[in-house]
Order: structure tokens, then sequence, then C-alpha cells
């Protein structure tokens, strides 16, 4: 089959590799749809995988093509997503139900050979069926929907209240979904680019605040999520939590942060609450995080946009999609891998 393999810093060749062979616990997927995640590119751009040769890939969709001798519930053509992360299931965060914190993990796409091929296997209990009228472009939002949705569940989420969004990327996005499926009061999206506040209006956020032109609303929100990951968005989220509120970083930060005495105490005076997400999984494995994002597009209520997609390349030009990203300011949404 083709793939994407990659063999060093800036080094990814399109060129055949065998084809994975199955066990009897697991299935085979032909890939569709492969989104690059913001974790793929350092490990492309600046020498950051694990080893090499790799194929990376963990955000995908596909059609089952081959089933193992053990699984049940799965037939050839049914289209599903991937959940990447393979636990040990034997070590005490995985008996507690906590699987994104297992300590001795594999995860396809950047330990085990990933979804940038023509094919990719999985064992059974991680790949999610999703209906018919779910696009292969929409099952490859899945892993990022589930990210959005963790956080929403780690910080004991309840609806009626209102929330701050901070950052309106992919995972931004999502995660003012969730919010407003599970009643939220109110939704405000903050965000320096205003196509990307413009798309969260069209996705349902009640109000957007481009903090370059307007002012913070300081100790307003009851649940702030920051997702950007920046250090800007992460001191913003100190000062726009309300008293006594939540606020939960699901943004990955990139950079060094520091906090002034005075920002800090914020934690100390309006007495919120921190908590950090990693991930997107829970118990029963994989979680109701893929469960209800499978549901949630299947019946439309979570919303996917074209606009979310900002290019698409097929596999043979997996390398002229990642050169996009040497200037990432020019990069305003999902790029993603294609295969007919």
């Amino acid at each position: 089959m083709k793939a994407g393999v990659l063999y060093g810093n800036e080094d990814i060749r399109y060129e055949d590799i065998p084809m994975p062979e199955i066990s009897d616990d697991e299935v085979l997927i032909r890939v569709k749809m492969t989104g690059i995640c913001g974790s793929d590119i350092p490990r492309v751009l600046a020498g950051g995988a694990h080893y090499y040769p790799i194929v990376l890939g963990h955000e995908f969709s596909g059609e089952i093509a081959e089933v193992g001798t053990n699984v049940k519930g799965f037939e050839i053509g049914d289209r599903v997503s991937g959940a990447p992360l393979i636990p040990c299931m034997k070590c005490g965060d995985c008996e507690n139900g906590n699987f994104s914190l297992c300590k001795n993990y594999t995860f396809v796409g950047s330990r085990l050979q990933g979804s940038f091929a023509e094919y990719v296997k999985l064992p059974a209990k991680n790949a999610i069926k999703f209906d018919k009228s779910v696009s292969f472009e929409q099952g490859a939002f899945f892993e990022p929907a589930t990210v959005a949705l963790h956080g929403i569940k780690c910080s004991d989420y309840k609806g009626g209240k209102d929330v701050a969004i901070l950052g309106g990327g992919t995972i931004g996005l999502f995660t003012m979904q969730w919010a407003k499926i599970f009643g939220a009061k109110s939704i405000t999206v903050f965000d320096i680019s205003d196509s990307r506040l413009e798309l969260a209006k069209k996705l349902g956020a009640d109000y957007i605040v481009n903090p370059k032109k307007e002012e913070l609303q300081n100790g307003k929100f009851n649940f702030v999520f920051e997702t950007a990951g920046q250090p800007a968005t992460m001191k913003n989220a100190f000062e726009i939590a309300a008293n006594k509120a939540s606020v939960c970083f699901i943004g990955t930060p990139h950079a060094d942060i520091t906090f002034t005495p005075r920002e800090w105490e914020n934690i100390n005076r309006k007495e919120f609450r921190l908590t950090g997400s990693w991930m997107s999984y829970s118990a029963p494995f994989p979680g109701d995080e893929w469960e209800l994002t499978s549901h949630y597009f299947g019946t439309g209520q979570l919303k996917f946009d074209d606009s979310l997609i900002f290019k698409k390349y097929p596999l043979s030009e997996i390398n002229e999609a990642f050169k996009l990203f040497k200037d990432p300011s020019k990069v305003g949404g999902k790029i993603m891998i294609c295969n007919q």
C-alpha cells in the first residue's frame, strides 16, 4: 500500500510499504480522510518523532476492510472513526478508568503506524461506527471533538451558566458546541481572528469577542475553557473567571508562561477551581466522549461546517501539505489528507 513515511526532519516520502496484518481482535480500516493535528507538525518539521521511519496520522475516518476472527459487531464497509490511544489496561490509572493518564500506553500515529496511509489497523474496541449521514470529513473530526468533550467532563460542567471559550480553533469550536448542547445560559468565544469568530457565531456562539478590539468582560464567566495553549489566553482565563468559577486548560502550551503575583492571586481571591484536560478517554473504554460524538454528529446537533477545513491534499502530496505549516499564520483551519 501507499503511505506518507517520515524518515527524519522535513523528510516525509510517499512510497510503498507492506499492508498491515491484523490479529484476531483487530480490524483493518481503509482510510478515507486524515486531519493533520497540531502535534504532527513538530514531529515532521522539528525532528519530534519518537523514532524513524514512521507513519504518522491519528485523526481519521474510513471503512472496515477486514475483520478479525474474534471481532463482533463490525462488517466490511462499516463507516468508522478511530480512537488512537491503546492503553495498557494494567496500570492503576487504567484500572480506575483514567485511560488518558495510562503510564504504559501506545498510540496510533505516533508510536504505531498511523493513518497517513491507505490502510491502518486497530483493536476492534478502538473503532467507532458512525451513520452514513455523517461524512468522512466529519469522521476525521471525531478525535478533536472528543478532546473538547473530555474538557467539558473534566470541569464538572453544569448547564444554565455563562461560558467562555478562549480560542476559536477546531478544539475551541467543538468545546463551544458541547457547552451549548449541554445547556449553557450563554457562550462567548474569544479569538483574535475575525474569520474564526464569524464561524463560531455560525456554529452557535451567543457572543464573539476580539480581545484586540474589545474589553474582556473580567469576572463574568462561570465556566472558562482555554483551548489555544497560548500564554496570553491562559492569563486571560484567570481574569475573566467569575468567583467560584471552573477554569479548564484544554490547549497544549508550547512556550514558557509567567504569572505576576496579582495574576496568580486570582485563584485565591476568586476561589475558582483550575483543572487540566488530557486526551479524550473514559470508562468503559474508549468512553462516552466517543459514543456521544458519534451520536450528536448523527443527529446534527454537533455541527460540521466545510470552513473548518482549510485545504485538502491527496496522500501523494503529503509533503506539500506539511510545508504550509512553515508559516502557521497562513493556515486558517484543518488540513486534510485524502485517499480516493
